[in-house]
């Protein structure tokens, strides 16, 4: 008996192994009568959330340049240099909400306390030993300062026009001269906001918004920030991990020991690797979980399936476990691709919360 033979009778052997548990196995008309095929609602939020990071990096330099251009002794020349370069008020202030690290609930509890941080309706702040003052045109604002009023929420925001100046003025403000008031109490609430120590200084601006923009690059980590089936990932990590609780522990992107690729030059990598955090045995048992959601077709599901099957064989022969989520009208129109998946795993679910948690319950079972 060849090769290629021996290794097709293993397959039909752990095959129907599999197939006496069939409770967590789908066929490809179960998954699409299971599926959403739609992106959720909760993924095009986290990615519109990464599209506004990688705008925000895509204006810094213009951002960085108006810092590095403004008086600090005199704040109507930052707003005389938006104006001049029609660089937009709110987005300005989407810069200077990152770079303080000062985000909405922050801003909308200091709206509530307006009267305590500000009594006379100004900011009374000193520069060299000089006081100034700042009226405030629209702030404190009747309800809720949240980003979809400030205009921040979305990149369709942010790329429109339709936004209240007045209220951004006011904040451009507070962030940029909050931590110089003289009111102690109110200095205490805004320490962070102490752009205006480097206004018109060239060297300090490039080091301190470079070093506060770290955590933007980490967050995108080179990848495309609209990348949807890179948030699918991530998504569903997170929800996996809140419903399996701290005594598991996942991975993205993790490497399965023992399972290789790449004619065994690597171990194999899964979208999500999940082991049991008190499982010390020398070869204990993983689940690799392998994400695939596509609106449109292309050919990511095609190289997940060439692959499939070889890391079926060499993930039961380790005792451990594959799992695919599977979903999207785009990977339907694939079938082939998503029938070998189907055949190639332990567990296979739809993209649904529901689903969600079956493949935690598959999980829980298996990692004991």
């Amino acid at each position: 008996m060849g090769v290629e033979s021996l290794k097709s009778c293993i397959f039909v052997f752990l095959r129907q192994m599999v197939m006496s548990d069939d409770k967590y196995l789908r066929s490809i008309n179960d998954l699409e009568d299971l599926a959403c095929n739609w992106w959720p609602i909760e993924v095009r939020a986290e990615a519109q959330k990464m599209s506004i990071l990688q705008y925000l990096l895509d204006t810094q330099e213009r951002f960085i340049s108006i810092l590095k251009l403004a008086d600090k002794n005199n704040p109507e020349k930052i707003f005389e240099l938006l104006n001049a370069s029609s660089f937009d008020y709110h987005l300005f202030l989407k810069h200077l909400v990152l770079l303080t690290d000062l985000g909405a609930e922050q801003l909308q509890r200091i709206n509530k306390v307006f009267s305590d941080l500000f009594p006379a309706g100004s900011l009374t702040y000193k520069l060299k030993r000089k006081e100034q003052s700042y009226q405030f045109e629209s702030l404190p604002v009747r309800g809720a300062l949240n980003n979809k009023k400030m205009k921040i929420d979305t990149l369709e925001h942010l790329k429109s026009s339709a936004y209240d100046k007045s209220i951004c003025k006011d904040l451009i403000m507070v962030l940029i001269y909050g931590a110089s008031s003289v009111s102690p109490r109110t200095r205490a609430v805004l320490y962070k906001c102490n752009c205006s120590d480097y206004l018109g200084d060239d060297s300090q601006i490039e080091d301190y918004v470079r070093k506060n923009y770290i955590r933007v690059s980490k967050i995108i980590a080179g990848k495309v920030a609209n990348d949807l089936g890179n948030v699918a990932q991530v998504y569903a990590l997170n929800y996996l991990s809140s419903k399996l609780g701290p005594g598991y522990h996942l991975q993205s992107n993790g490497k399965l020991p023992d399972v290789s690729e790449n004619d065994g030059k690597t171990w194999a990598t899964f979208d999500i690797l999940v082991d049991k955090v008190d499982d010390t045995s020398k070869y204990k048992a993983y689940v690799g979980v392998e994400v695939s959601f596509q609106e449109t077709s292309n050919s990511v599901i095609e190289r997940k399936a060439t692959i499939a099957r070889n890391r079926f064989l060499q993930v039961v022969g380790r005792r451990s476990y594959v799992a695919y989520i599977i979903d999207g009208i785009g990977n339907f129109s694939r079938s082939s691709a998503v029938r070998t998946l189907c055949e190639n795993s332990h567990c296979n679910v739809a993209y649904t919360p529901e689903e969600f948690d079956v493949l935690v319950d598959f999980i829980r079972e298996k990692l004991k």
